[in-house]
């Protein structure tokens, strides 16, 4: 039978101790095994103690664990093994790069100045252990930012597809009411065109009782109310979701994007100006405010706009207009004009006219909407999809004498202005791809930095280290070959500084120099004497 899992808190902890007792085997081997020293125990516990509470700060605060560890490696060497563990925890587990990078920072200064400062220190011996803070410590955690860059880009590729997989059903359930909507305006609005003549020629006949002649005019406007709702009802169809808050107005748009930094003059006349509107009318007043705010905000930043929108006895006149943009157009994708396609054919559902393009030398749309007969939209425009030419380029669409621009459409994704309105067609999409392209350039600048960070930092390491090594301790080739053997120690002229003998071929009365090579300032010549006498000279192989 196959034993029910872990729940994710028993995972962690199971996970933790095995950890612990990972990094503890090191210390542990070590301070068991004979001979024993009377220190060892209490030293292996305060270890373990180090080692527990490491890794349990590593769960919130894995740079807490790396001065740990790197603090414990001066008690015991063998804690030096916990720190690449840690340093790939603290990369893994950390949001922002900037901390770590003060840590690092903090303890190589740290570091530098108890060896080399108070210590006293040799170089080498300091170029070691800066070497272990870079190879065990910062070269770990740059893994481990990487392998969390990896991370963001699966979820976010997984997003992606999501977002992917819900535009794709959003398009054909638009694309299936708008089927529905045009068979509705097409077979329902022809029919009740004909009933309303019929009734109308019926209320003219001179041989009907005026009882009857009242009736056929009650029928007629029943069938022209009929119609109206009609539209509005195609209306609501064709509109791809609800994008205007609950009792928002034109003043609220304006008010919204005055507070994510636009400047506009709200005309005399805008305030209210919606009030007692039909629904199909208000609705695309406040559609095309929207989206002329959108497209100023995207396409002329910084450009003040005027909104002027006028209510006459038989119709309502809206202009949003601005100038040119002082810095020119945000940058983003370039527009199809879809988005002023979409916005004709609001303004055409509610009877109207819409003009946009350029005017003097900045942009103004224009929208005419008539308050008697809204609901007379033009048939002949049947297939609104039909306005874009075959090469993508929005054409004449038959409401108004300006073809559509293709630069100042509105589907260009979302704008970064609060209180405009939602992004538009594909805009959870749009928001999602562009999470996935910046989660790859993450990655893709994780992994540089992975891989050169620690090069680029060794190479800085030796150049700081090769002068410290070599000062005073150079004995250059043409020096070496002037030296004679017999001669007195102090008539050689020889650098006042030795180097550090190599590992092997240390012996009494030897000295050791080095000709300067690059980065380590390995010894390179034996010098020997006896009594104050040069009895040996030789190169030392590698």
């Amino acid at each position: 039978m196959r034993p029910p899992p872990l729940a994710p808190t028993a995972r962690r902890w199971a996970g933790d101790l095995l950890l612990l007792a990972v990094l503890a085997a090191p210390a542990t081997s070590a301070r068991l095994s004979p001979p024993w020293q009377p220190y060892d125990v209490p030293l292996l516990a305060v270890v373990l103690a180090l080692l527990a509470g490491s890794v349990v700060a590593a769960r919130r605060w894995p740079l807490v664990a790396v001065l740990a560890v790197v603090a414990g490696s001066l008690v015991d060497g063998n804690v030096v093994f916990a720190i690449p563990v840690f340093g790939y925890l603290a990369g893994l587990r950390s949001a922002r790069a900037a901390p770590a990078a003060v840590v690092f920072a903090a303890i190589a200064a740290t570091g530098t100045w108890l060896n080399l400062g108070l210590l006293g220190t040799e170089p080498a011996v300091w170029f070691q252990l800066a070497s272990v803070l870079l190879f065990a410590g910062v070269f770990p955690w740059l893994l481990g930012r990487l392998r969390r860059q990896h991370r963001a880009l699966a979820d976010a590729g997984r997003r992606h597809a999501e977002a992917e997989r819900r535009s794709v059903v959003e398009r054909v359930r638009l694309r299936e009411r708008a089927r529905i909507a045009q068979d509705m305006h097409d077979s329902l609005g022809h029919d009740l065109s004909l009933i309303a003549l019929r009734a109308g020629a019926l209320e003219l006949a001179p041989e009907l009782s005026p009882a009857h002649r009242t009736a056929a005019g009650e029928l007629r406007a029943s069938v022209a109310a009929a119609t109206e709702r009609l539209h509005e009802v195609i209306g609501v169809l064709r509109e791809e979701r609800p994008r205007r808050p609950p009792g928002e107005t034109v003043a609220d748009l304006v008010s919204g994007a005055r507070d994510a930094g636009m400047a506009i003059d709200l005309r005399p006349g805008g305030e209210g100006t919606e009030a007692g509107l039909p629904p199909l009318v208000a609705h695309a007043v406040h559609r095309v405010v929207r989206e002329a705010l959108t497209n100023a905000a995207r396409y002329a930043p910084g450009a003040p706009v005027t909104v002027a929108v006028r209510r006459a006895a038989d119709a309502v006149n809206v202009t949003v207009a601005n100038p040119p943009p002082p810095t020119g157009p945000l940058p983003g994708p370039a527009s199809h004009g879809s988005g002023l396609l979409a916005l004709r054919e609001r303004v055409r559902l509610a009877g109207g006219t819409l003009d946009a393009g350029a005017r003097d030398g900045g942009w103004a749309v224009t929208a005419h909407l008539p308050l008697t007969g809204a609901a007379a939209a033009p048939t002949a425009d049947r297939h609104p999809a039909a306005a874009v030419a075959p090469d993508g380029t929005p054409t004449h669409d038959g409401t108004d004498a300006a073809p559509v621009p293709v630069d100042r459409g509105t589907d260009a994704g979302p704008v970064p202005v609060d209180g405009i309105g939602e992004p538009h067609d594909g805009g959870r999409s749009g928001v999602e791809a562009r999470r996935l392209r910046e989660a790859r350039r993450r990655l893709r600048r994780s992994l540089l930095v992975a891989f050169g960070a620690p090069a680029g930092l060794a190479l800085v390491l030796a150049l700081v280290y090769y002068p410290m090594a070599t000062a005073g301790a150079v004995l250059d080739r043409s020096g070496y070959e002037r030296l004679r053997l017999g001669e007195q120690r102090d008539m050689l002229g020889l650098p006042r500084r030795q180097a550090d003998p190599p590992a092997t071929g240390a012996a009494p009365g030897c000295e050791f120099y080095t000709d300067g090579n690059f980065p380590f300032a390995e010894a390179t010549w034996r010098l020997c004497f006896t009594d104050g006498r040069l009895t040996s000279k030789e190169r030392i192989e590698e």
